[in-house]
């Protein structure tokens, strides 16, 4: 019998626990079988009903299908006691899909591809006739009720007959990565279901007052909203870029930061298709998605790759691009991460670059790269001035900070925790910080890690490992752990937050870094660093409430 996960299932139809139940008796013990995989690409859910990970054999992506599936004039129905139906999108085309998004998710967190794989549909209440043959869906992927006793037979079949030439097959250790990835990001996609859930929550008032404040600008095309951290821009950003889709524009979000790229596309997908920006993530895939090269593709530095030449490729791909793919409105989070040349680029992609929606959402003392760049709005900015995120004691301790004075709403909490140590043994001292935490009670998932200046080994071996996508559905599946740079938490958020304050690099920066540092956690903060790089860093009244809430 396989390892299968979960290992009692939730089933969404009887169908797919009947196909569950024949595999559970006909696959190996090395073998494993998933049901209900969920995978985000791209801002968009896919999920596959059964997926079965087999060493020495493949993957095999399986869509099921209860009822009386039949192909008519060209058009899939599927027939029960309810009636008959058209399937907006057939049985094949839906496992083809999943299987895609799967292995462009898994072949971007693993150092190899992980080989061979294919996908089927089952039709478990369906017997196809003798003379099936659309080239759509060959009856080696379209299988039937007569197939189920002989349904691993069937899938080693089609494995070998579709990619026997092409990809070697996982191998064991590969086999046990892949679960851990997908583990990672179907984790990731629950928990923000559940923070789309007590978004839309009526009693949530503090959402209901940012939807307020949004209002307020419903009849601007263009404003700057600016805040400090924990104000709440990266939440009406979201909530900008929905309410414009929802009311026909075609739609970009966007930012400079991976890890909140990756927040932003996993909660579009909980959103109805209809309210899904058009794209969502990165600015610096936007001139890929349109057909620049990619890193690896590019003659020269990463440095002159993202700095320069994606926004220079995507001013050249936007006079080509067809009209179909440009956009009526555009909202940028972290705004002030963008350079002057990214801003031009940006611009034409709007089908109206003079009077197309542009919203953007700032804050200049999050500037923490060597840029700057301004956003092409002329309006005075909108200020928001709530600390929506840290309890009173943490706002307190960062709020010398802050760009514009801001009232905590959150209780006090408990103070914040300063230990001492040399720049050099910050990282080490913040590794004791954390297992004392563990000890107290607090969960690894509820606990992140994060240095302002050299990265921690262990945020090299998972990026290096996992890959960029894996490293962040870690962070947001909330189970381990997470070990990052202020640098690419911006927008990001923990319940407790180790600062380890190992050096600034640029000294013009430092303060900045601080200030994201400091302001990452919601009910615990502990700083661990000399007191006197603090000092200089942040001044004597940040230094203050820091060392005196001991």
């Amino acid at each position: 019998m396989p390892r299968t996960l979960p290992e009692q299932p939730d089933f969404a139809s009887a169908a797919e626990q009947e196909v569950w139940e024949h595999l559970t008796e006909q696959l190996p013990a090395e073998a494993v079988l998933i049901t209900g995989q969920r995978v985000t690409a791209r801002g968009e859910e896919v999920e596959a009903d059964l997926l079965v990970l087999w060493p020495g054999i493949g993957i095999a992506v399986i869509e099921v299908k209860g009822g009386r599936i039949s192909l008519e004039d060209g058009a899939w129905r599927q027939a029960d006691r309810s009636g008959s139906r058209e399937l907006a999108r057939s049985p094949i085309d839906q496992a083809q899909r999943a299987k895609h998004h799967l292995l462009e998710y898994l072949n971007g967190a693993s150092s190899r591809p992980v080989g061979r794989a294919v996908h089927l549909a089952v039709l478990p209440y369906t017997q196809l006739p003798a003379d099936w043959d659309p080239p759509e869906a060959p009856r080696t992927l379209a299988l039937d009720a007569t197939d189920l006793p002989h349904l691993a037979d069937r899938i080693v079949h089609a494995l070998n007959s579709q990619t026997r030439d092409a990809y070697a097959p996982l191998d064991a250790a590969q086999c046990e990565h892949v679960v851990k990835m997908l583990r990672r990001t179907h984790r990731a996609i629950e928990n923000h279901q559940l923070i789309a859930k007590e978004i839309a929550d009526e009693g949530n008032q503090l959402t209901r007052e940012q939807e307020r404040a949004i209002a307020l600008l419903r009849f601007q095309h263009r404003a700057q909203i600016i805040g400090g951290a924990g104000s709440g821009k990266t939440h009406l950003a979201m909530i900008k870029a929905r309410t414009l889709a929802r009311d026909g524009f075609r739609t970009a979000l966007l930012c400079y930061s991976r890890g909140l790229a990756r927040h932003f596309q996993l909660l579009a997908a909980t959103w109805p298709e209809q309210e899904r920006p058009a794209y969502v993530g990165l600015f610096h895939d936007l001139p890929v998605r349109w057909g620049a090269e990619t890193e690896q593709e590019f003659d020269g530095s990463p440095v002159e790759y993202y700095e320069e030449h994606l926004a220079a490729r995507l001013a050249q791909l936007v006079e080509e691009a067809h009209e179909d793919e440009l956009f009526d409105a555009i909202v940028v989070d972290e705004a002030q991460d963008f350079a002057d040349a990214w801003w031009e680029a940006l611009q034409p992609c709007l089908r109206d670059p003079a009077e197309g929606v542009l919203f953007v959402f700032a804050d200049e003392h999050q500037s923490v790269f060597d840029r700057e760049g301004r956003a092409p709005i002329t309006l005075n900015p909108f200020p928001l001035d709530d600390n929506l995120r840290s309890t009173r004691t943490i706002a307190h301790a960062f709020a010398p900070l802050t760009p514009v004075e801001q009232t905590p709403r959150l209780p006090a909490g408990a103070p914040v925790r300063y230990l001492a140590s040399s720049a050099e043994d910050a990282v080490a001292t913040a590794d004791d910080a954390v297992e004392k935490l563990m000890d107290e009670g607090w969960e690894p998932g509820q606990i992140a890690l994060l240095t302002t200046g050299s990265r921690h080994a262990e945020q090299r071996t998972q990026i290096e490992h996992e890959g960029y996508d894996g490293y962040w559905d870690g962070f947001f599946s909330a189970t381990d752990v997470f070990y990052g740079h202020v640098l690419g938490f911006k927008g990001l958020e923990r319940p407790v937050v180790v600062l380890a304050v190992n050096g600034f690099g640029a000294a013009e920066r430092a303060r900045q870094l601080l200030y994201v540092g400091l302001s990452r956690a919601r009910s615990l903060l502990v700083v661990v660093g000399d007191g006197g790089e603090i000092w200089d860093a942040g001044g004597p009244v940040v230094w203050e409430r820091i060392s005196g809430s001991r």
